[in-house]
């Protein structure tokens, strides 16, 4: 089964510090590698990781405050530097345009690839990239500014038919297409062959969900209701809860209530206050409602099994 997971590239809010950068994930889906959010200091965390960065040809960015986008810039640069030619898709809001183009026009007139901006909207869900193995779905969250989610789902497989199946009642390729269409299969004998003799089922399709930064909206569980992952911020103690309110962000107990609501798989917090040096309270807030959770860590990578 091919790898599903995310590498937290940053998980502070507001600002870098000496041992946390702002919020950057590659989630890695499929064999696509899909970069969401751009904080400062990207690049340098795709290095650090051993991330290949021509492996990145989407860029979903949340929204549009500087903890989020300001080393998009740069990557953008050195992909040029590299001697990048496949194009760059970045999902965002309509204003990135107008704020990327006279940093482009001056500092990289001469870019050898195309970028490609990809609007987001801020009003339902919508489904903003497909492919033959995964969907992405942004949805909306509430913040200062218009903000999106991301859900990264993969596509269901088909069933894998037994090999020995094929031998045992001589199958040909109609056979195994309707086998594996989930009808039923008839010996020579008219016998209905048990479908466990017939098929290995297809492994689950796994998914993840991106939730930075909002705050405490139910109005999201309904779209991420059982993921097998979910990335909340969780940026204050819940006895911040006043603050987190004012400036649109979460607490952990928060978040916890949010993952144990959606009935998710496992919840990642991250987005960090700075005024935060040891992050064990917030897992342990968080834990207290969701046992299932995880501190999203600078250069740590979370699978989906």
């Amino acid at each position: 089964m091919s790898s599903f997971s995310v590498t937290i590239l940053g998980s502070n809010s507001a600002l870098p510090t000496s041992d946390r950068y702002p919020t950057a994930q590659i989630l890695r889906v499929s064999e696509r590698f899909f970069l969401i959010d751009c904080g400062e200091g990207t690049q340098m965390q795709l290095r650090k990781n051993k991330i290949n960065f021509s492996k990145i040809h989407h860029i979903f960015l949340s929204h549009l405050h500087g903890d989020h986008v300001f080393g998009l810039m740069g990557l953008i640069s050195t992909f040029g530097l590299l001697g990048r030619n496949k194009k760059l898709t970045i999902h965002a809001h309509p204003d990135l345009k107008t704020l990327l183009k006279p940093h482009l026009d001056y500092f990289c007139e001469d870019l050898p690839f195309a970028i490609e901006f990809n609007d987001l909207t801020y009003d339902s869900s919508k489904v903003i990239y497909e492919d033959k193995k995964v969907t992405v779905e942004s949805f909306p969250l509430s913040h200062r500014i218009p903000t999106c989610g991301f859900l990264f789902k993969e596509k269901e497989k088909e069933p894998n038919i037994r090999k020995e199946a094929i031998f045992k009642f001589n199958l040909g390729i109609a056979d195994i297409v309707s086998i594996k269409n989930g009808n039923p299969y008839f010996d020579e004998d008219g016998r209905e062959v048990n479908q466990k003799e017939l098929i290995i089922p297809a492994p689950k399709a796994r998914s993840y969900a991106f939730c930075s930064d909002t705050k405490y909206f139910r109005k999201i569980i309904p779209v991420i209701q059982g993921v097998d992952l979910l990335y909340h911020e969780a940026t204050f103690l819940h006895e911040l809860k006043s603050l987190a309110k004012s400036s649109s962000h979460t607490t952990a107990h928060q978040a916890a209530t949010i993952a144990k609501d959606a009935a998710v798989g496992k919840l990642l917090i991250g987005h960090f206050s700075s005024r935060y040096f040891d992050l064990t309270p917030l897992k342990e807030e968080a834990s207290a409602v969701f046992e299932n959770v995880e501190l999203a860590l600078d250069n740590n990578e979370y699978f989906i099994d």
